[in-house]
Order: structure tokens, then C-alpha cells, then sequence
């Protein structure tokens, strides 16, 4: 009987009947060579039919490869497989007193997925995660390897690829020394008067929160990095118990609170790494925009909080720095992003989706790849200026389209 194959929310059922784990490289290339169409699912944190392969296509993850992650602390690097997760990258090079520079609110999504798909923590000074990328090796449809680095002229589409160019199978990460973090955290910040560019600078990494059922946010987020100064922050009120970002969960998952201070990489997430997620009771959608327009950003979404606010579970809103990874949402301009997590009913949030994006239509939003939008497939393309550079390379090495699914097919405009 053929399995059912669903991502990690079950919004998404593939169509293709068998999930493909290849235990070895060999094993891999042997797969890829002999087949028409195949996708990754990664960890399956994607809110959207980025990874479907179609009912005749190859639907492979690689998390039964060797979880190599090889620290180089003379180069202050580390090579990481591609079906590694961050918290287990993490905890490794922290072993070996290195660090990333940044990391995302869960550790539990795979590297290659994350980096693939644009995905990012938050700071102003502080690029995605694609940002620390400086190689990437990809079996391309013939079960070859291309090895793609800083300094070819190809890297601006290597990494946030959509999976578009072959399967990554390591990736190789600039690390730093190790720091520690510590979270502070404050109540009921108002959206009237908001100096945005000083608060989203209060910090490391800074995260607001709002359920938008009233104008201003919920709850703020201050990482800051011990050997950093944490200037005053009187714009709203310090927490007085733990929380968790969505109102009244618990907040036993997530990451140390109260300014104790600990290793980078249990305290720049939201949640901790012992802590397995939750079934997937929700669905995703985020925009990220320039950072010069998050008040307009956030003025607009306030304006229609009474239709976005019934099907929310928590909006969260973080700052990127810019890259240069011609399909990462943030590539050419410091960006704000505003993430929404909805509740898990697919008919009940689309039609808010709809309206949320024209709410925020005249402010060059891009959407998050690997979430729930409906921005027409020709919007999208406009938003970014490399897209025909990114199709040109799709064409270099993967002329048969072999790893080019429906999705990317818009994108592509093929």
C-alpha cells in the first residue's frame, strides 16, 4: 500500500506515493540519475507545494545520509550534510568553541531547507542564514557533483535555490567565536509613536509580537550578546513571568528568560532543541519587505486587524540585513519581516492571506518561499531584479528540468 506523505502542518498531502531515504551518496546518485522529476522535502517545515514532485516524480529526504559536520577551527568553518538540522549543527560547533552568527526561532528545521527557502532569525545587523553560506555541493540530474563557492559568478543563485538546482548535499558555513546570549523580555509596546529603527536596534536579535487584536505588540524579545551593551529600553514594560510568544501556551519550551545568560545557540532561538514541535496545528505566511517601510507595513496591517486577528494565532515581526543571494527575499535591501502563524484551517485563512497582501501591495513585499501566499507567480518575479540570472543557471545545470516542479515552473515563468 503506498504510503501518505505530508509535510510537517499535513496542509500539504504529496502526490508522489513513497518518501525515498537514501542511505548513502552512491545510493543517491544512483536515485537522481535514474529519475524524470525529484524534489527534497528537508524537514518538511514548508507551508506550500515547493517540494512536490508530482505523482510520477521522486520525493527523497536526507536525513538517513551520514549527519557529517566537519569543524575546521583553524578557518573558523564548518562543513555540514545536507540533512543536518540546526540544532545538532549547533551543538557541535559549539563544542567546538565557534558559533553561527545567527539562528531561527525553531532549531529543528534542516540546514539546506532553511537556506533554500530564504529563511532567517532577526537583527538589523544580522543577514539570513543563507548569508553565512560560502560553498555549496549539489548532485546535479546526472548524479554528478557541482561544487558552487564564493567567487564564481554562479554563488548569488546557489544557495537560496528552491531546490531548483540539484540536490544539496553539504554546505560549508563561516562560523565565529562563541558568545553568549541572554533574553530580555518586555509587555505591551505601543504601535502609536513607535521609533522602529531604534527599537529593532535594541538588541542582537529583537522580535516583536502582537495577536493583532489590539493596536501595538504583545510582547518583545531582546537577545542581546553579553560582550554588547543593552541600552535602556523604556518604551514598554518588563516581563514579570516567562511567556511564550502565542498567548496562553506554556512557556516550558522555550528558550531561558530573565537576562540568565547562556551559549548562543540556547537562547538565539525561540524554542529549545529538546523540545520536539508541536503536530503542526497551524499554517504560515510571511512577507518581508524594506526595512525603511515597517511602520507603513505595520500601519496597514493594523488597519485590517479586525479581519487578520480571527484566524491569528501570533504575528511576529523581525529585521534582516540585506544579502546578496539574488532569490533570498531580503537580497539587496535591509528588510522587516512579518511572519503570521494562523490557525489550521486552510478555507478560513486564505481569504485573509488575499487581503493581507493587498493590504500590503504597494510596498515591494516578497513572500517567504516556503509559506503560504498568493501573490500571482508574475508579481512575484518582479520582485526580484536576478530572477532571469536565477533562470539562466536553472538552465546551465538542470537543462532537462529535472528538479523543476510546478512551483519553481512559475517562479521561472517556464
Amino acid at each position: 500500500m503506498a504510503e501518505t506523505v505530508t509535510n510537517w502542518a499535513g496542509n500539504i498531502t504529496f502526490a508522489a506515493e513513497e518518501l525515498h531515504r537514501p542511505p548513502t551518496l552512491d545510493a543517491l546518485r544512483s536515485l537522481v540519475a535514474g529519475s524524470g522529476r525529484v524534489r527534497v522535502l528537508g524537514s518538511g517545515h514548508s507551508f506550500n507545494e515547493i517540494a512536490e514532485p508530482g505523482a510520477d516524480g521522486v520525493l527523497l529526504a536526507l536525513d538517513a545520509l551520514p549527519a557529517e559536520v566537519d569543524v575546521d577551527t583553524t578557518a573558523r568553518t564548518v562543513r555540514v550534510g545536507g540533512g543536518v538540522r540546526y540544532a545538532e549543527l549547533a551543538r557541535r560547533v559549539h563544542g567546538h568553541g565557534l558559533a553561527l552568527p545567527n539562528m531561527a526561532s525553531l532549531p529543528h528545521i534542516s540546514v539546506a531547507g532553511s537556506v533554500a527557502t530564504g529563511t532567517h532569525g532577526s537583527g538589523v545587523g544580522n543577514g539570513s542564514l543563507a548569508a553565512a553560506v560560502r560553498e555549496v555541493e549539489i548532485v546535479t540530474a546526472d548524479g554528478s557533483t557541482v561544487t558552487l563557492g564564493r567567487g564564481d559568478a554562479r554563488f548569488g543563485g546557489a544557495v537560496t535555490s528552491l531546490g531548483a538546482l540539484g540536490v544539496v548535499t553539504a554546505l560549508t558555513l563561516d562560523l565565529e567565536p562563541s558568545f553568549e546570549v541572554e533574553q530580555h523580555l518586555f509587555t505591551e509596546l505601543p504601535l502609536d509613536g513607535l521609533d522602529f529603527e531604534t527599537v529593532a536596534a535594541a538588541a542582537y536579535s529583537v522580535s516583536l509580537f502582537t495577536d493583532w487584536r489590539a493596536p501595538g505588540f504583545r510582547q518583545v524579545w531582546l537577545k542581546r550578546r553579553t560582550d554588547q551593551s543593552l541600552p535602556a529600553f523604556p518604551w514598554a514594560t518588563p516581563a514579570t513571568e516567562a511567556l511564550h510568544p502565542v498567548p496562553g501556551m506554556p512557556a516550558v519550551n522555550c528558550t531561558e528568560q530573565f537576562g540568565v545568560p547562556g551559549p548562543w545557540h540556547e537562547r538565539l532561538p525561540h524554542f529549545r532543541a529538546e523540545f520536539t514541535p508541536s503536530s503542526g496545528a497551524e499554517l504560515q505566511s510571511e512577507y518581508l519587505l524594506p526595512r525603511r517601510d515597517a511602520l507603513d507595513a505595520l500601519r496597514a496591517v493594523d488597519a485590517i486587524r479586525e479581519t487578520v486577528a480571527p484566524v491569528l494565532q501570533i504575528c511576529e515581526v523581525r529585521t534582516v540585513a540585506a544579502d546578496e543571494q539574488w532569490l533570498s527575499p531580503s537580497y539587496g535591501r535591509d528588510t522587516v519581516a512579518l511572519h503570521f502563524t494562523w490557525v489550521a484551517d486552510t478555507a478560513a485563512v486564505l481569504p485573509v492571506v488575499r487581503r493581507l497582501e493587498e493590504a500590503l501591495g504597494g510596498l515591494d513585499a516578497r513572500p517567504h518561499w516556503g509559506k503560504v501566499f498568493t501573490v500571482p507567480a508574475e508579481v512575484v518575479r518582479g520582485r526580484y531584479p536576478r530572477i532571469a540570472d536565477f533562470a539562466a543557471l536553472v538552465g546551465e545545470l538542470d537543462p532537462a528540468g529535472t528538479f523543476t516542479n510546478a512551483f519553481v515552473a512559475d517562479v521561472l515563468n517556464r
